[in-house]
């Protein structure tokens, strides 16, 4: 057994370098990060209400929330890094929090492709919900799984202390993965739009009532979100991988930039750039559904789709 087996507070004989951190969580960058994911929490419950964006806001915010509570677990181990209860809290939340705000970014892509032409799409709209909102959810039940068994493991218990790290990181592997894929998908849908571009200018409205570069702004924030999302993911793996103590995991700089900083600008560009705002289709196609009615071409009709289908591209 090791001789900071029983631990509960820092001491001489439990230094806080023999911490699985080894280090107080700085105090001002953890509040800092408490304030801005309260804030876009806030920001998205009062939007999503304001514009009628359920879906969207309700996933995207309880990523927030769960960011928030998350920062809070690291602010309270400034005071006793020894402390397990906020350790679990926070390595539990700021596990499976980025989850929720890949959601909201699956949901979005469905709809930019309901709006500029499903029939330029490898997928059917309702695939990109099906396939990569189910997709995430099973990441975000496998790191819960995970968190779960390191929270109910003894802090001596080497073997399930691994096993529960270990599903989180396959958790986390596949978060990854499923978003690589997504974003192929994405690219390639964007190529086709592109190559079709003549084609489509008679039947695609305007998706933002602010005009061109109030679009372009919240597509660019779109794929600004999703790279640094996909960005901490990837710092992920090889930081939980390496096992507890390793260097990654015992770096706070790269931590708070590689994952703090990267999360926190894909909060704050989802409630800023927030669809209700620079994409009003998205809450209209959502109320069209909601009434089976197909209002303003919000969604294609059967004959729409069967419109400039491109020779030899296939839906599934």
């Amino acid at each position: 057994m090791s001789s900071t087996a029983d631990c509960k507070a820092i001491s001489l004989d439990c230094p806080v370098e023999a911490t699985i951190y080894g280090y107080y969580p700085n105090l001002g960058g953890n509040i800092i990060m408490v304030a801005i994911f309260g804030i876009c929490a806030l920001a998205q419950i009062f939007l999503g209400i304001k514009y009628r964006l359920r879906a969207f806001s309700i996933v995207v915010s309880l990523g927030c929330l769960g960011e928030t509570v998350g920062y809070v677990g690291r602010v309270l181990m400034h005071s006793n890094p020894w402390d397990s209860g906020p350790f679990i809290i926070q390595i539990l939340l700021l596990i499976v929090s980025p989850s929720l705000l890949a959601a909201g970014l699956y949901l979005t892509l469905k709809h930019l492709v309901i709006h500029y032409g499903p029939q330029y799409s490898r997928l059917t709209p309702k695939l990109y919900t099906w396939i990569f909102v189910t997709c995430d959810a099973i990441g975000f039940l496998t790191q819960c799984i995970g968190g779960g068994i390191q929270a109910s493991a003894d802090n001596t218990d080497k073997k399930m202390l691994d096993m529960g790290n270990n599903i989180m990181v396959a958790g986390v592997t596949f978060q990854a993965v499923v978003m690589i894929v997504c974003a192929g998908l994405a690219i390639d849908f964007a190529f086709s739009l592109y190559r079709h571009r003549g084609e489509r200018k008679e039947i695609v409205r305007e998706p933002s009532k602010r005009g061109p570069r109030a679009f372009q702004f919240y597509m660019s924030s779109f794929i600004i979100a999703f790279l640094a999302i996909l960005t901490r993911c990837i710092y992920r793996i090889p930081e939980m991988a390496g096992g507890w103590k390793n260097h990654l995991m015992r770096d706070e700089i790269g931590f708070m930039i590689l994952d703090g900083a990267m999360i926190a600008i894909a909060c704050i560009l989802m409630t800023v750039a927030f669809p209700g705002i620079y994409f009003p289709g998205m809450a209209g196609q959502s109320k069209a559904k909601k009434e089976k009615k197909n209002t303003n071409g919000d969604e294609p009709s059967s004959d729409e789709l069967s419109v400039l289908k491109p020779a030899g591209y296939s839906n599934i």
